[in-house]
């Protein structure tokens, strides 16, 4: 089905926007939401946060357009939200942009809030327990990350199989969800609630490496590294809001442990492996409309 007879037909239209970071999915989404009076619903996992605007790229107010963005900056870097709290602000979200008669439209790299959402998954409510998350995270800084994706693959393969080994906050709460409520980290799928209609971000891979590294030095020009010396002076960098990319990279940098070149080309390659990762998860979706903007 084409895009205008999916939005005359649908009785619960949710338009996905996917892509890999830096792919574009900010002017693409923009352009769908204003066409179709539609409200915008991020699925980035670290754009939740606030103070870290730059970090985690968020899009300024001014570039918004008038257009109405829900599920961005709404909890502080020393809060946790877990997956189903998450799926639940959002769902929330989204019955509010129905009531307005509006068209909600899901934009964000992270897939597994994409799925939460989209396929319906119904998440364990397991709150965050610190002690266990401490111990995991010594063990990973003792025998590696694969040793701790090892021990998931043991507990839940169906889960291991969607994280990546080095995603280490992803593995951890896999386990915390395994390990402190004996069940697998998504139980079950329902049925989908809305009519989707899924939009995906295709590039060359040159392209899109190219786009990456032209944002990194975007980001620095903006006060990235302003941005990271305020979060430190206020957060614990143990916290997983500051494993970010765009923050993990930039503080050894300010602790003296690496040349800012260093901290640089670093957080380029960061962020060049995890486009490769985002798109290895949506390559997963079936029926996505592939497109290759100008």
């Amino acid at each position: 089905m084409d895009f205008t007879s999916f939005i005359k037909s649908a009785k619960r239209p949710l338009i996905v926007v996917l892509g890999p970071t830096a792919s574009g999915k900010t002017e693409l989404s923009l352009k769908i939401a204003k066409k179709v009076g539609g409200e915008i619903v991020s699925t980035d996992s670290r754009q939740i946060y606030k103070e870290m605007e730059i970090a985690t790229d968020v899009v300024p107010e001014k570039k918004r357009e008038k257009v109405k963005h829900h599920m961005i900056e709404i909890v502080p870097p020393d809060k946790t939200l877990t997956l189903a709290e998450y799926k639940d602000l959002a769902l929330e979200e989204i019955e509010g942009i129905y009531k307005r008669g509006h068209v909600p439209v899901l934009v964000g790299g992270t897939g597994l809030y994409v799925s939460a959402i989209i396929e319906g998954y119904s998440v364990p409510r397991i709150p965050p327990n610190e002690k266990l998350r401490k111990k995991l995270y010594k063990e990973a800084e003792k025998h590696g990350a694969e040793y701790l994706h090892d021990k998931l693959k043991k507990l839940d393969p169906r889960a291991a199989s969607k994280i990546h080994p080095n995603n280490i906050r992803y593995v951890i709460r896999a386990l915390e969800i395994n390990l402190e409520s004996k069940k697998h980290k998504v139980d079950k799928k329902r049925g989908p609630e809305f009519d989707t209609y899924i939009i995906g971000i295709e590039r060359p891979r040159p392209e899109l490496y190219s786009r990456v590294n032209a944002r990194v030095d975007s980001q620095l020009k903006r006060g990235l590294i302003k941005e990271v010396k305020t979060l430190l002076k206020k957060y614990d960098p143990n916290l997983p809001s500051m494993s970010s990319l765009g923050v993990k990279e930039i503080i050894p940098y300010l602790r003296g442990e690496t040349t800012l070149e260093e901290a640089t080309e670093l957080l380029k390659k960061n962020t060049r492996n995890y486009a490769k990762r985002q798109m290895t998860w949506f390559r997963r979706y079936e029926k996505v409309v592939w497109v290759k903007p100008e």
